[in-house]
């Protein structure tokens, strides 16, 4: 157990589970070495090419990836140098794990984007020590990310986080062979409650909701951003349509059972919300754009139907 690496530790088991380390050396009994180090706290993957440890970053994203530089076929330099170039993976740090720590190839580590290098054969306090520096390095980089990313009212994603992600679980999805959806959701008669209640009840009104809609979310992948206005979008990875539909029917009856009054609303006596779905099968390709499209038609025939529930489509490869 890390003696002195207990509030990182906690801290990134707080948000994500134990952390997860990327191991990556084509000879065994190199990995087993750092494995033996580094199993008791963290959730430990192990790829024995580069071309391995790129699936892995992609599919399931470590915290840290701890990457030897000499290999067969791609070496660590040209792993590092892919890592940086993509956007799902460019934030992970990469520490090299190498036996070779001459000037020249620790400048060239650096400029490919390492944050660090370790000498082998490794010293396990040395490695646990650096391990936890940059581990707390990338939390904070997180946090920092995140409330950039944070509609400062409601305290849910903003459009811009929301923009950034679609594009990227997109791409995740189509890359994977998977499905996902897309919820557009807006309150019913917004500004009339606005008129007879006022701006600043009104202003609750919607944390009220977005924190509603948060909490009926499933899964920690599931996002719900403030799209604009009183309008919320979530992105639901990995979700079949009929699955997504029944989130959305779920989210509309969890809002309605909050009782918010609204005594101008012509759906009920509480705050309610309409809902656009869209999404399509794994294995399809889609643009977000003709996403974003359809789920706003879907709202609109929501809204059009009487409002206070929910309409979906799928959509169509192209």
């Amino acid at each position: 157990m890390f003696d002195d690496t207990t509030p990182i530790v906690n801290l990134l088991e707080s948000a994500n589970g134990k952390p997860k380390l990327l191991l990556v050396d084509d000879q065994p009994i190199n990995i087993q070495v750092l494995h033996q180090i580094f199993a008791a706290d963290f959730q430990v993957f192990m790829a024995t090419s580069g071309a391995q440890a790129l699936a892995v970053c992609k599919s399931n994203p470590p915290d840290l990836v701890l990457l030897d530089i000499v290999m067969p076929g791609m070496d660590g330099f040209e792993v590092c140098t892919r890592l940086k170039a993509d956007e799902l993976t460019r934030n992970i740090p990469v520490i090299f794990v190498t036996a070779h720590t001459d000037a020249e190839q620790e400048t060239h580590g650096l400029d490919v984007g390492a944050v660090d290098f370790i000498s082998k054969p490794v010293n396990p306090a040395v490695v646990r020590a650096r391990v936890k520096t940059h581990l707390t390095l990338k939390l904070q980089s997180d946090v920092m990310r995140k409330l950039v990313f944070l509609d400062g009212l409601t305290g849910v994603y903003n459009r811009r986080y929301f923009d950034q992600q679609l594009s990227i679980e997109l791409a995740r999805s189509v890359r994977n062979k998977s499905p996902l959806a897309l919820i557009m959701l807006d309150v019913d008669f917004f500004k009339r409650y606005n008129d007879r209640y006022g701006h600043q009840v009104g202003d609750d009104c919607l944390r009220q909701v977005a924190l509603c809609v948060k909490e009926g979310l499933r899964r920690p992948a599931d996002l719900v951003a403030r799209y604009g206005g009183e309008e919320f979008a979530c992105i639901l990875p990995e979700t079949d349509f009929a699955s997504a539909m029944a989130i959305a029917i779920d989210l509309e009856q969890r809002v309605r059972a909050k009782g918010i009054p609204h005594a101008d609303s012509e759906v009920a006596s509480v705050v309610t919300v309409s809902l656009g779905v869209a999404g399509w099968e794994a294995g399809a390709t889609v643009e977000a754009g003709a996403l974003l499209a359809e789920s706003d038609l879907q709202l609109y025939q929501a809204k059009h139907a009487g409002r206070g529930q929910a309409c979906g489509a799928m959509l169509k490869s192209i």
